[in-house]
């Protein structure tokens, strides 16, 4: 039995597929971990690794109620309705007290996607669907512990439904490959990227070598008020950049348009008439109605302004 595992870790691609050797798994937003148990003692490890025991000791022990010894590779998350939050887990994260732990309203439960030892057999070199298999047999699953469910073959389909749901994304995963210390391509992050029509209303100055502008500031409407949605500051090239800021210099004005203008961090921002839509991609919203991982993909010329509102992930049609 190892006393230490360094962990598989996947590879980022915007190249989605699908594949009758893949598996594909939903990608949780939560604190990666691995947990040993000989039949006896039970420890649970981060991925630097850094001994978890103390933060979740519910897990430890759902885990230490197996009479065989295992080695399981898995996720810890907390969830903000049936989205998984690490926002939320957080709160859980800074605990280092186990009796503090125990007390916390933050309910964490364990995803456990990979074996990589069991009863006396090293299984990490073994196809994954396999150690899969056995990972669904060897373990009882019940709260807080789950089995990490995948699909097969269809990556494309399942991803757009990751996708509708809200979900962070897709884990796709060779189902034929082993086990294997840190990042690879056999295991491959397939991200959900929410689109969005947001208004402009205003944008920064250029710093370095850029030309233009630096960024555009963007905002959407609730109940006929205008508010700060965050800046974007990728996406451009150079036509874009010039022909955009054409555009916005003809619309500058002294006041800002959002009610919010204080959230905006205003120096070297000049504001402009809310006239002029853009379709922007990002990750997921923040707890703030932020934007996170914004990129610009192109002016919107069919939809009015006062129309443009915030759109929750995965409710576009």
């Amino acid at each position: 039995m190892p006393s230490e595992v360094n962990p598989m870790l996947a590879t980022l691609t915007d190249n989605h597929f699908s594949d009758p050797d893949w598996l594909f798994e939903r990608k949780l937003d939560g604190e990666r971990c691995l947990a040993f148990h000989d039949g006896k003692t039970t420890h649970l490890y981060s991925r630097k690794p850094k001994s978890l025991d103390a933060t979740y000791p519910e897990l430890r022990e759902a885990l230490a109620n197996h009479d065989t010894a295992f080695v399981v590779d898995g996720e810890i998350v907390a969830f903000d309705g049936d989205t998984s939050s690490f926002a939320r887990l957080q709160k859980r994260m800074q605990i280092k007290d186990e009796d503090e732990a125990r007390k916390s309203e933050v309910t964490v439960y364990y995803y456990i996607f990979d074996l990589l030892y069991f009863d006396g057999y090293d299984t990490s070199q073994l196809p994954l669907r396999q150690r899969k298999q056995l990972l669904k047999d060897a373990l009882t699953f019940k709260e807080p512990l789950r089995y990490t469910e995948h699909r097969d073959k269809e990556g494309e389909r399942y991803l757009e439904e990751a996708c509708k749901k809200g979900w962070e994304g897709l884990i796709a995963k060779d189902a034929n490959a082993a086990y294997r210390k840190g990042r690879s391509r056999k295991w491959l992050k397939f991200k959900c990227v929410n689109q969005q029509e947001l208004v402009i209303v205003g944008y920064t100055d250029p710093e370095g070598q850029r030309t233009g502008f630096g960024a555009l500031l963007l905002g959407f409407y609730d109940n006929d008020q205008l508010h700060f949605a965050g800046r974007v500051g990728t996406g451009f090239d150079e036509k874009e950049l010039k022909s955009l800021h054409g555009k916005l210099t003809r619309l500058e004005r002294k006041s800002a348009p959002v009610v919010d203008a204080s959230k905006a961090k205003t120096k070297g921002v000049h504001w402009v008439r809310p006239e002029l839509v853009a379709e922007i991609g990002f990750t997921e919203w923040t707890s703030d109605n932020r934007l996170r991982h914004p990129k610009y993909m192109g002016l919107r010329d069919d939809k009015s302004p006062k129309d443009v509102v915030k759109e929750e992930p995965g409710a576009r049609s």
